[in-house]
C-alpha cells in the first residue's frame, strides 16, 4: 500500500470539496451518502463512517477498480462495488450518491421521474426507480445499473439518488439538477397532476439546444457589442 499523502492527491481533494459543497447544499446529512472519482485505473471514494459535510482529503481512499484498497487508511464506503459498477458498465468520471431529501422522499412513492421539466434531459429524461434492496448488497449495485441505462442519474427505492458524469464537477451538479427537478414535481403534484413532456416536445427541446448551443456563454455579433 502506497503513503496515502502520495497517492492522487488532488483527486482526494477535489472528492472531499465535493462532498463539502452537497452538504452545504443541504444534500448530505451525517455519514449518509459516497462520492468517488476516477483517475485511470483507480478511483478516490469517501471512507465509510465519514461526516460527509466535513470531509478531509485523508479521509478518501484509493481503491484500484477491483477493490483493492492502493492508499489510505480508512475502509472505503459500504457502497464501493456499486460506484465501481458504474464505472465499469458506463465509463463514466465520477459518481454521486445521497440521501438527498426531496429525491428520497420521491423515491419512496414514485415508480420513475417523469419529465416535467427540458432540463431533466440533461439526465436523459425520466429518471427511473431502482427497485429497493440492501445498502451496499450486489442486488441494490444490480438494480442500479439497470435503472442507469441510457441515464446520468437513478432515484433508488426508499434510498436516495445516484448520478455520474464524466467529471466530479458535472456529476455534484447533475445531483443537484436532479434534487431541483424532484422538488418542481413534489411542488406540481400537491397542486395537481403534473404535465408531463411527450416525446416530440423532448425532441423539440433536443434540437433548440444543439441549434443555439444551449448553456454556453456566447459572445455577440461585433455590430451589437456594448461599450466595453
Amino acid at each position: 500500500m502506497t503513503d496515502s499523502s502520495s497517492a492522487l492527491d488532488e483527486e482526494r481533494a477535489a472528492v472531499a470539496a465535493a462532498c463539502r459543497r452537497l452538504g452545504a447544499e443541504g444534500l448530505l446529512i451525517g455519514t449518509a451518502g459516497n462520492v468517488s472519482v476516477r483517475a485511470g485505473e483507480r478511483v478516490a471514494i469517501t471512507a465509510t463512517g465519514a461526516v460527509l459535510a466535513e470531509l478531509t482529503p485523508n479521509q478518501v481512499t484509493v481503491v484500484d477498480l477491483d477493490g483493492k484498497t492502493v492508499a489510505g487508511t480508512l475502509r472505503p464506503t459500504s457502497e464501493l462495488d456499486l460506484h465501481l459498477g458504474v464505472y465499469r458498465r458506463y465509463g463514466t468520471g465520477a459518481v454521486v450518491h445521497t440521501h438527498a431529501p426531496m429525491a428520497t422522499a420521491l423515491s419512496c412513492v414514485l415508480d420513475e421521474l417523469p419529465c416535467v421539466h427540458y432540463q431533466l434531459l440533461t439526465l436523459g429524461g425520466t429518471v427511473r426507480v431502482a427497485p429497493y434492496a440492501t445498502f451496499g448488497t450486489p442486488e441494490l449495485a444490480a438494480s442500479v445499473l439497470a435503472a442507469l441505462e441510457g441515464r446520468s442519474a437513478a432515484l433508488m427505492a426508499n434510498h436516495g439518488s445516484l448520478t455520474h458524469a464524466p467529471t466530479l464537477d458535472k456529476a455534484v451538479e447533475h445531483a443537484l439538477l436532479l434534487e431541483w427537478a424532484c422538488g418542481v414535481y413534489q411542488r406540481a403534484a400537491a397542486l395537481g397532476p403534473p404535465r408531463v413532456l411527450d416525446e416530440q416536445q423532448q425532441l423539440a427541446v433536443i434540437e433548440a439546444a444543439l441549434a443555439r448551443n444551449y448553456g454556453t456563454t456566447q459572445p455577440l455579433p461585433p455590430e451589437q457589442e456594448g461599450p466595453r
